[in-house]
């Protein structure tokens, strides 16, 4: 008795695996999106409007187990998804798949030659990249698997991509509403910044930045 040892059984996992998704591996995005053969590729502006502000349809996750989301907005280039793609072949099990939650590099960004003077219209397409607005969930995991198996995979995406991101579970991402809600409900200092700003306290609408009047001071 003084050897033996109880493990218990594993978990039962009732899940429904995506018939796409190819084991493991994540699909090689192209580099340029493909145009019809008498169509130009365009070009566009900057845009900024669609990395600012929170994302409201696509922040949550499909699957109800892993995933990474955006904590702040940004573009993901065709490097950042191979390194996604490197990352999960690597340290992701064999029994876990994995499935992109946003699209491949579409918007044009361009640039002009080093040296160039100013003028002469726009520069030339230089690469295409996806925008991402906060709260995005950019890739997602699952499986008979758990937490600490694809932990190793997931955080190292966190830590690589281009602006702020975190690795998350479905508790997690649950557990971060909750908290939210509950500091919002619970606050009692009547003069938040929401207040200040819907109430023209101290004349603010003078200086601070438009887009303060529709996410009050949370995205930038």
């Amino acid at each position: 008795m003084a050897g033996l040892r109880y493990f218990p059984p594993p978990p039962v996992y009732d899940l429904e695996i995506p018939p796409d998704t190819r084991g493991k591996k994540l699909p090689i995005y192209p580099r340029v999106p493909t145009y019809p053969p008498t169509m130009k590729p365009f070009k566009m502006q900057k845009k900024l409007k669609l990395m600012r502000g929170e994302e409201t349809v696509l922040n949550k996750l499909i699957h109800k187990q892993y995933g990474v989301i955006a904590l702040i907005g940004g573009r993901l280039k065709w490097n950042h998804f191979e390194m996604m793609r490197w990352t999960v072949n690597k340290y992701l099990p064999d029994k876990a798949f994995s499935l992109y939650r946003v699209d491949p590099p579409w918007q044009p960004v361009t640039k002009k030659g080093a040296g160039q003077r100013m003028g002469g219209g726009k520069g030339a397409i230089d690469h295409y990249v996806t925008p991402i607005r906060a709260r995005r969930v950019i890739l997602e995991v699952g499986g008979p698997v758990e937490y600490d198996e694809v932990k190793k995979a997931i955080e190292s995406i966190a830590n690589m991509l281009p602006f702020k991101a975190m690795a998350v579970t479905q508790e997690s991402l649950n557990q971060l509403h909750e908290d939210e809600k509950y500091l919002a409900d619970n606050n009692e200092n009547p003069f938040t910044f929401k207040y200040i700003i819907q109430n023209n306290l101290g004349g603010c609408h003078n200086w601070i930045s438009p887009l303060d009047k529709y996410w009050y001071g949370k995205h930038r």
